[in-house]
């Protein structure tokens, strides 16, 4: 299963959910962010390569049926709730990624 982690700006929520589940066998993953000032800017691309688009808030998959109509209506987009409140690798983060995911790869 391909997993894309979407976060506002690509720089503490989803590169921390790719760097948990890179090594995963169960997944490919990859990250990006849906403003126009992030590290990794998300895609039509990267939106049709994945099997599960997994944003941290609700105003990202807003924002994806704002800037991608033409194929938000075929993504699966989950939600898992996490506010911007986490640095990079954060304990508690990586805590709050795996349950919110775990259930979804079941």
């Amino acid at each position: 299963m391909r997993l894309l982690f979407l976060c506002s700006r690509n720089h503490w929520r989803s590169p921390t959910a790719e760097a948990v589940y890179q090594n995963d066998p169960r997944v490919e993953v990859r990250s990006a962010g849906v403003s126009a000032s992030a590290r990794r800017r998300v895609s039509e691309k990267l939106l049709r390569w994945a099997d599960l688009v997994l944003v941290m808030e609700a105003a990202h998959k807003r924002k994806l049926r704002e800037d991608f109509p033409e194929v938000f209506h075929d993504l699966r987009v989950e939600v898992l709730d996490i506010p911007d409140d986490y640095e990079f690798m954060d304990p508690a983060l990586i805590e709050l990624i795996q349950a919110s995911v775990e259930p979804l790869l079941a």
